[in-house]
């Protein structure tokens, strides 16, 4: 990790990042509806399910969707559910590089992780050492 956020900082990231996850959301979701449409009710969606013979996919949605993970990685921050907009900024504690962790829906960044333990360790900020 290159570029570390404060608090502060990563708070006000917030104000640019809540639509750009909302939007990728989205357009996700319409895909998928367009894979449901094609293939009928009951179709589970999967991770890496994009395009599938028969299945139209508007360009203009991949292309917002690419724009927004670019925009999203060039700001330094780890995209890790398009679902549920949760992703995680790095930051210096004491030294020590951990994970602010965010997702959408959430008013502020209130919860933080170390690095390998990923969403199942997310600790309050107030525990934060």
């Amino acid at each position: 990790m290159a570029k570390y956020y404060d608090l502060a900082v990563a708070n006000e990231r917030l104000t640019d990042l809540r639509p750009l996850l909302a939007g990728l959301r989205d357009d996700r979701d319409t895909i998928v509806r367009s894979k449901v449409a094609v293939d009928g009710p009951g179709v589970a969606w999967q991770p890496g399910m994009v395009e599938q013979p028969g299945m139209v996919v508007d360009p203009a949605t991949l292309a917002r969707m690419e724009a927004a993970v670019r925009q999203i990685d060039a700001w330094g921050i780890m995209l890790r559910d398009i679902g549920t907009g949760l992703v995680d900024l790095p930051a210096l504690v004491n030294g020590r590089p951990i994970w602010l962790c965010w997702k959408l829906g959430e008013d502020d960044i209130a919860w933080w992780h170390e690095l390998e333990s990923g969403l199942a360790g997310r600790r309050p900020l107030i525990e934060l050492e």
